[in-house]
């Protein structure tokens, strides 16, 4: 009940009415007018559509066993995969020349790298099914819709758990971990327990010794 009395305390605050919302009001943009001829995808069209064809048949092909062959076509394409990565048949990359992925590294069923700029995972990360990395977005102030774009970067040794989504720019430091379902929308600090939306850090992660 407070918190109702609080949201509503908010809303007033902002000056806005308990009514229901305006739906036929002038749009703010004219996507009539978005232009991205200033993105450089990094390669020609006729390769990127190559490899989104690649990708939509051969990948769900290829059995979770045959993971040396999804990791081979990913090179082929200009990714940079280290040693003993695992890439189940489900995950999706837009661009996989600008995707460097460390050795060791589990990428599970339907992660997608969103790649109009460059991800870049460290060695022994887990980035767990249905998590989304997105390094594109859109300026929400501008007229036309502009595409704006930032890499991100995971750190050595981090787990980033079921169903998260990463924003662009952001950064997570080594050995951190992000709980399930989090939006990342800013960076995160190393070997820190991170959860939530937005996304914060909540304690410090420790590892126990062997003997124990």
């Amino acid at each position: 009940m407070k918190q109702i009395e609080n949201e509503k305390l908010g809303q007033e605050e902002l000056g806005l009415e308990e009514s229901l919302p305006v739906l036929n009001a002038k749009p703010l943009v004219d996507l009539r007018n978005y232009d991205q001829s200033d993105f450089d995808r990094g390669r020609p069209g006729w390769y990127v559509l190559l490899w989104w064809l690649v990708q939509a048949i051969a990948f769900p092909l290829t059995p979770h066993p045959l993971n040396s062959v999804r990791c081979g076509l990913l090179r082929l394409f200009g990714a940079q995969i280290g040693k003993g990565v695992l890439i189940r048949p489900t995950a999706r990359f837009t661009y996989p020349w600008k995707v460097e992925i460390g050795d060791n590294s589990w990428i599970g069923d339907d992660v997608i790298f969103y790649s109009l700029e460059k991800i870049q995972i460290g060695e022994h990360c887990v980035i767990s099914q249905k998590t989304y990395l997105c390094t594109g977005s859109h300026d929400i102030q501008d007229a036309n819709f502009k595409l704006t774009t930032a890499g991100i970067a995971i750190g050595n040794g981090v787990w980033i758990a079921t169903d998260c989504f990463i924003a662009p720019g952001v950064q997570v430091g080594s050995n951190a971990v992000v709980g399930a379902r989090s939006s990342v929308l800013k960076s995160l600090p190393a070997q820190q327990v991170c959860w939530g939306t937005p996304c914060r850090p909540r304690y410090s992660r420790e590892i126990r010794s062997a003997d124990q």
